[in-house]
């Protein structure tokens, strides 16, 4: 067997490849380190390939190397899992089996699931690990870092807009997240995350949450605060967004913004976290302050396009999700988020 036992140091970082939705272990210098980085990342050459089995052959030869730490094996099976899911319905059971195999290594030897994950996996991820120290690690308390949670927001536009919106709420809680996780001293619980829990608490049956409902779920994930919004268009110019920020320990608002102006839907809810940060004395610099200025899209159809986009990936429907987040791209080359996220499904969808 390959060893790799006198290899010291290895990396916790993991570099994902998002031309190839797979997360590579970067892995400190040792006897074969050079040789696994290679394979791992041949594996995600593969995947974006859709040369699926190749890859499942490739990875499943690294589970031999000796001297594997937690973190690698977990990258591994991680790796197999995805490629597994995307070989077609026959695998999905074996993705899970790799799945469980994760969670027997160790909790919290990594943070899990990642960005990359197909939402089938991350969904039954949660499934297996609900219940036990693997579910809430990744969003632990660290010390000056604000744990935050962000509901969907609800849409209560009008007329023709509030069918024409739809999905709006997912789209705007999805850039939230994104945009809050470019703050260093912020720790964002994922979306999917919350809406496993207020499944598991049967929050959902009559199609609704309310605020006291969604605190108690955050309290479940360890978060220390929650944002709630809406968005409310009137006509073709006219639209408002409200944003509220609740206290998980004593369930008072915090920080409470407005915005109302032209449906501009990125440019407010940039805008929105800018002052929302300010009012919970979290400090900007103009670094971070010109990352959250940049993505997003003017085009209102854009944003409905990858606001439906998320909805059919949540249903698992890849191939749907593709086609939205792609004619999002189609209207706006750039709109960034928009074409990560078709570049993510392309595999799935193909």
């Amino acid at each position: 067997m390959t060893k790799l036992s006198d290899c010291r140091g290895l990396f916790p970082v993991f570099l994902i490849i998002i031309a190839g939705s797979l997360a590579v272990p970067s892995i400190a210098f040792g006897q074969d380190a050079d040789s696994l980085i290679a394979k791992l990342a041949k594996c995600a050459d593969h995947y974006w390939e859709a040369e699926f089995e190749e890859g499942i052959e490739l990875a499943q030869e690294l589970l031999t190397y000796d001297g594997l730490l937690a973190r690698d094996s977990i990258a591994i099976y991680e790796t197999l899992s995805i490629l597994s899911y995307a070989n077609g319905e026959s695998y999905r059971q074996k993705s899970i089996e790799y799945l469980n195999k994760m969670s027997q290594i160790g909790p919290c030897a990594v943070p899990l699931p990642r960005h990359p994950w197909p939402q089938e996996l991350r969904d039954k991820w949660y499934e297996i690990v609900n219940g036990t120290d693997a579910f809430v690690c990744s969003s632990e308390s660290k010390p000056g870092v604000k744990t935050i949670a962000i509901m969907e927001f609800d849409n209560f536009s009008v007329t023709k807009y509030k069918e024409e919106l739809g999905p709006i709420g997912k789209g705007l809680a999805d850039w939230f997240e994104h945009d809050f996780g470019k703050i260093s001293s912020l720790t964002v619980i994922e979306r999917d995350k919350i809406n496993f829990v207020l499944d598991e608490l049967k929050l959902q049956e009559s199609g609704a949450v309310d605020r006291a409902t969604a605190v108690k779920a955050g309290k479940l994930l360890g978060a220390q605060f929650m944002v709630f919004g809406s968005i409310t268009q009137m006509d073709s110019k006219n639209t408002g967004m409200v944003v509220r920020v609740v206290s998980v320990e004593t369930s008072e608002i915090v920080a409470s913004v407005d915005k109302r102006g032209k449906p501009d839907y990125s440019k407010m809810e940039q805008e929105l976290v800018v002052e929302l940060a300010g009012q919970l004395d979290i400090m900007l610099g103009d670094d971070v302050k010109k990352l959250i200025e940049e993505g997003g899209t003017e085009s209102m159809d854009a944003t409905t396009f990858y606001s439906k986009g998320l909805e059919y990936s949540d249903r698992y429907d890849y191939r749907q999700a593709y086609e939205y987040f792609k004619k999002a791209y189609e209207l706006d080359s750039s709109f960034t988020e928009a074409k990560q996220k078709m570049d993510l499904l392309q595999p799935l969808a193909t």
